[in-house]
């Protein structure tokens, strides 16, 4: 039991720094403007990127993700890294560490040398 705390510390530090990370980036992009160029000069023009789309938290989210890890645990019948279930599940990692935290609080999924597997 104390080695399944100690897996659930690491999880709960990856889960929040990834959560840090995501709410830190910004949620809308500046156009920047285009430079004034003089007349005998081609401007080089700066292209942006699309905005991230933004991931909802709230406990029904959260219980979807959980079903998201579940069922990929399930099919793949094997112990998972967390970007292999991301992959699987078609969510981003973030996700699935959301949905990862449900399961461990419920006892569903336990660790197996940094990989996770139903219990």
């Amino acid at each position: 039991m104390l080695k399944a705390k100690n897996v659930l510390c690491y999880f709960e530090r990856r889960y929040l720094i990834k959560l840090q990370k995501f709410m830190a980036e910004k949620k809308e992009t500046k156009v920047a403007a285009p430079k004034k160029c003089a007349t005998t000069k081609k401007c080089a023009t700066k292209k942006t990127t699309a905005a991230k789309a933004v991931v909802v938290f709230n406990a029904e989210s959260a219980g979807f993700r959980a079903g998201d890890v579940y069922q990929a645990l399930a099919t793949a019948g094997t112990a998972l890294t967390v970007a292999e279930i991301a992959k699987a599940a078609k969510i981003s990692e973030t996700e699935v560490l959301v949905g990862m935290g449900w399961l461990f609080k419920e006892g569903k999924i336990k660790d197996e040398n940094e990989k996770v597997v139903l219990a």
